[in-house]
C-alpha cells in the first residue's frame, strides 16, 4: 500500500516568462538565413513553443531572431530610420535590399559641384568695397576737419544785418607771406612787406536761383563804421571816406566783415582767406590749372608774361595772373575779373572726380590749402565744399560773375559804388531771386 498521499499527475509545466528588452519594430527580414541558422532556429522555436508553452503574444512582424530573443550577431545591413533604396553596400551586392542611399548634393548654380559661387563672391566683395570706401571717406573728412584753421570769430561783429535766404561767403586773398622763405618771395615776386593786407575781395552768394560772384575792388570808397577792437575790446568811432582794404589793415577780418555788411546791408555767413603761398601751393598740388587767356600781357611787378591762348598755369604763373593790375588800363577792375575767372577754373578742376577720388592728388591739395586757409569758427568742411562747388557752378554757367556796380571815381583814385544798383543787387540775393543787376565795368 502506497504511503504517499494522493497526488494528481503532473501536467505540463509552464516556464516562467522572461522579459526581454524592447526592440523597435521593423520590417521582417526577407533574406534567406544561412543553412546552419535555419536548422538551429527551427529546432529552437519548435521546442520552445510546443514543449514550453511559449507566450502567444508573438507579433507577426517580428523577425525570427526578435521573436526568439536570440541575437546571432549577424548584421542585416539595415539602418533603423532610413528607407531601403537601391545603392551600394547592402546585402546581396549593389542595388540589393537594405542598401543605404548616398547623400545627395544639389548642383551649384552656374557650374558643377566644384565650381565657385561667383554671386556670393561678388556680393561679399561689394560689401567689403563699400565698407572700405565709407571708412576712407570718414577718415579723410575727420583728418581734413582737424586741419582747418577756424580762427575768425564773427560773433565779435556788431550790429549785423538780418539773415537772407542765400548762403554768403566773403572770400579774401591776402598778401600774407607767412611761412615763405626769401627764395620763395623772390620767385613769386611778392616783396618782403611786413604784416598782411587784402589783395582781393569778393562776395559769393550761393542761392537756389543761381550763384553770384561779386568782386569788391580794394580801392572802393566806403565808410568804416564804428567797431569794437577784436583784440583790445575798445570801441572806435566810424571813419568816412576810406578805402575798403584799410578796414582789414586796421583790425583784421572781423572789421572787414563789419565794413562790408555796413556798406551793402548784406549779411556775411562765412569768411575764407588764403595767402600767397597757399594759393600757389594749391595750384601746384592740382598739377596746374588750365586757363584760356584771351589777350597776352606782361607785368614786371607781378612777374606776369603770358601769350594769348589756352595754357596750363603753375603756382607761380597763377599768382602772377591774379595779381597783375598795372598792365591794364582799368587797373583794379580788370584784375578783379581775372581773379574771378581763375578762381572759377581752379574750383572747377579741384571739384572733379579726378581730384576727389585720387588720394595722390586729393591729400596734397587739401594739405596745401588747409595749411594756409583761414576761415570763421562756424565754417565746417562741408561749408567749404559748398563754397567750392558754388564757384565751380559759376564757371559752368550756373550763375554769374560781376564787379560791384561802380558809379565813378572818388578822391585818392578810389572807386565809388552805384548805391541804387547795390541795394537792388542785395535785395535780390537776400530774397534768393535771380540776379538781374549788371555792372558797367
Amino acid at each position: 500500500m502506497n504511503d504517499w498521499p494522493d497526488a494528481q499527475p503532473e501536467g505540463p509545466r509552464r516556464m516562467r516568462h522572461v522579459q526581454r528588452p524592447q526592440v523597435p519594430p521593423q520590417q521582417p527580414y526577407q533574406q534567406q538565413p544561412r543553412q546552419g541558422q535555419q536548422r538551429y532556429g527551427q529546432g529552437h522555436d519548435q521546442g520552445y513553443d510546443q514543449g514550453q508553452g511559449h507566450d502567444q503574444g508573438y507579433h507577426p512582424n517580428f523577425t525570427q531572431a526578435q521573436a526568439s530573443g536570440y541575437d546571432s550577431g549577424y548584421s542585416s545591413g539595415q539602418v533603423y530610420g532610413s528607407p531601403q533604396a537601391p545603392g551600394r553596400g547592402g546585402p546581396g551586392g549593389p542595388g540589393g535590399p537594405g542598401t543605404v542611399p548616398p547623400q545627395y548634393s544639389p548642383p551649384r548654380p552656374g557650374g558643377g559641384a566644384g565650381a565657385p559661387d561667383w554671386r556670393r563672391r561678388i556680393k561679399i566683395g561689394s560689401i567689403v568695397l563699400a565698407v572700405a570706401v565709407v571708412g576712407w571717406s570718414v577718415g579723410t573728412y575727420a583728418w581734413a576737419s582737424s586741419q582747418m584753421r577756424n580762427e575768425v570769430d564773427l560773433a565779435k561783429v556788431i550790429e549785423r544785418p538780418s539773415e537772407g535766404d542765400c548762403t554768403t561767403y566773403l572770400i579774401v586773398g591776402s598778401d600774407s607771406r607767412e611761412g615763405m622763405t626769401a627764395e620763395e618771395k623772390k620767385k613769386l615776386h611778392t616783396g618782403s612787406a611786413e604784416g598782411k593786407r587784402t589783395d582781393s575781395m569778393m562776395i559769393l552768394a550761393a542761392c537756389s536761383s543761381g550763384n553770384t560772384m561779386i568782386s569788391l575792388p580794394r580801392d572802393s570808397w566806403v565808410t568804416i563804421p564804428s567797431f569794437v577792437g577784436s583784440e583790445s575790446g575798445k570801441k572806435y568811432a566810424a571813419r568816412g571816406g576810406s578805402k575798403l582794404n584799410a578796414a582789414y589793415a586796421m583790425d583784421g577780418p572781423e572789421l572787414l566783415v563789419r565794413t562790408v555788411e555796413f556798406n551793402t546791408g548784406l549779411r556775411i555767413d562765412h569768411y575764407a582767406e588764403i595767402g600767397f603761398a597757399g594759393f600757389a601751393n594749391i595750384v601746384d598740388a592740382l598739377g596746374g590749372v588750365e586757363l584760356n587767356i584771351e589777350k597776352g600781357f606782361k607785368d614786371k611787378k607781378s612777374g606776369a608774361d603770358f601769350q594769348a591762348g589756352t595754357q596750363t598755369l603753375d603756382g607761380e604763373q597763377a599768382l602772377a595772373f591774379v595779381r597783375t593790375r598795372y598792365a591794364f588800363a582799368e587797373s583794379d577792375l580788370a584784375r578783379t575779373k581775372n581773379q574771378q575767372k581763375f578762381l572759377s577754373a581752379l574750383a572747377n578742376q579741384a571739384a572733379t572726380p579726378g581730384t576727389i577720388l585720387n588720394p595722390f592728388r586729393l591729400y596734397p591739395t587739401l594739405g596745401a590749402g588747409l595749411d594756409t586757409l583761414i576761415v570763421d569758427k562756424d565754417m565746417s568742411l562741408y561749408d567749404l565744399g559748398k563754397m567750392f562747388f558754388a564757384m565751380k557752378g559759376i564757371s559752368g554757367g550756373d550763375g554769374k560773375s560781376m564787379n560791384m556796380p561802380i558809379a565813378g571815381s572818388a578822391p585818392q583814385g578810389s572807386l565809388k559804388w552805384d548805391m541804387p544798383k547795390v541795394k537792388q543787387l542785395v535785395e535780390q540775393i537776400r530774397n534768393d531771386e535771380k540776379v538781374t543787376v549788371t555792372s558797367d565795368r
